[in-house]
């Protein structure tokens, strides 16, 4: 997969708008499980080309390193040479010295060719540099994305089992109508109120008659008051 592939991926689904898409779908939940699956699955993918990419950059950030210290050293190996000549040269022997300055010309040129490398590789290692960083940041958004996407999965499962709930509930009482005179409910309180009806005659039936028998407890008195007033005239008119 080559790197404008990855980067236009990975920007793609870092921009994807969740809300737009979960508007569009006919079944929320199965897209959510969907694009969860998707992005789980394209994260993994974009890892692995993205190390891939890191890989190289740092391969070519140790060839870089390798040519700016092969050019210090060829440099310092041309100094030696060029300082070794000159000595020679002083002491007269000429021919040691030409030598030793083309060794010196030799590293120079060595120098030279490292230094080139290096600078040649340095607009790659900072595009390259710059990829790595966008990818990274993408990578950032599309995990961001999908810690959003299994989120929201969350929350649409709570509320869709809350509703769930609900209308279970809703159907049970539903069929539960206290008004209803047929209900099991309706005819349990008409039995308890007939009871408390027959009770209630019971106990004024049962008033009344204590009340009859008081009564005729009251004329037995009179009676017999009655009879011992009439035998007291009886005694006095004898």
């Amino acid at each position: 997969m080559s790197k404008q592939t990855i980067l236009g991926r990975v920007t793609q689904l870092a921009k994807a708008n969740v809300h737009a898409l979960l508007d569009q779908a006919e079944d929320p939940r199965k897209m959510l499980d969907q694009l969860i699956r998707d992005y789980t699955d394209n994260i993994a993918e974009a890892e692995q080309a993205v190390a891939t990419t890191i890989g190289n950059l740092r391969m070519l950030e140790a060839d870089h390193e390798e040519d700016v210290e092969a050019a210090a050293e060829w440099g310092g190996k041309a100094l030696a040479a060029s300082r070794k000549a000159d000595e020679l040269r002083a002491r007269g022997a000429t021919a040691d010295a030409d030598r030793f300055d083309g060794l010196a010309k030799v590293a120079l040129g060595r120098q030279l060719r490292s230094e080139k490398e290096a600078s040649t590789a340095e607009p790659t290692i900072a595009a390259q540099t710059e990829v790595v960083d966008t990818l990274k940041s993408g990578l950032a958004a599309m995990r961001d994305k999908l810690a959003e996407l299994t989120a929201k999965r969350d929350e649409l499962v709570a509320r869709a089992e809350t509703a769930r709930a609900q209308n279970t509930m809703m159907d049970a009482v539903k069929h539960i109508d206290v008004m209803d005179p047929t209900s099991d409910i309706a005819r349990f309180e008409d039995k308890v109120r007939r009871e408390e009806a027959r009770a209630m005659g019971r106990q004024e039936l049962a008033a009344s008659s204590l009340d009859a028998q008081f009564e005729a407890l009251d004329d037995l008195e009179r009676s017999a008051e009655i009879e011992a007033r009439l035998a007291a005239l009886k005694g006095r008119a004898a």
